[in-house]
């Protein structure tokens, strides 16, 4: 299962939101050990620069959202209670975007 959350970017967080996901990048063996813990198989994120200001695309891959969701909530990992932290302080709210296509075999 893929899943997409859209998220706005309180605007003068956007380079603390780059900052921690390059951040990410560089620790990326302690993300993939949450991965194992959560059923996580597949990560992305993006920012985007819109009309309303800007935007993270996040994009998740794993067998059950639901419990990936929850397996993080109660994360063990103190990347995962950083990365919690900082999404509190950088996103302003999801926003609304309806899914036109979904297509899988």
């Amino acid at each position: 299962m893929i899943k997409t959350k859209v998220s706005r970017v309180r605007p003068d967080k956007v380079d603390q939101l780059k900052a921690w996901l390059a951040e990410g990048m560089r620790r990326s063996d302690e993300i993939r050990e949450t991965f194992v813990a959560e059923g996580v198989t597949h990560e992305q994120g993006f920012l985007l620069t819109t009309a309303d200001g800007p935007v993270f695309v996040h994009v998740v891959e794993c067998a059950d959202y639901d419990a990936a969701v929850r397996a993080f909530q109660d994360s063990p990992f103190p990347i995962d209670a950083e990365h919690k932290a900082v999404l509190a302080e950088v996103l302003d709210g999801e926003v609304d975007v309806p899914l036109l296509i979904d297509v899988r075999l």
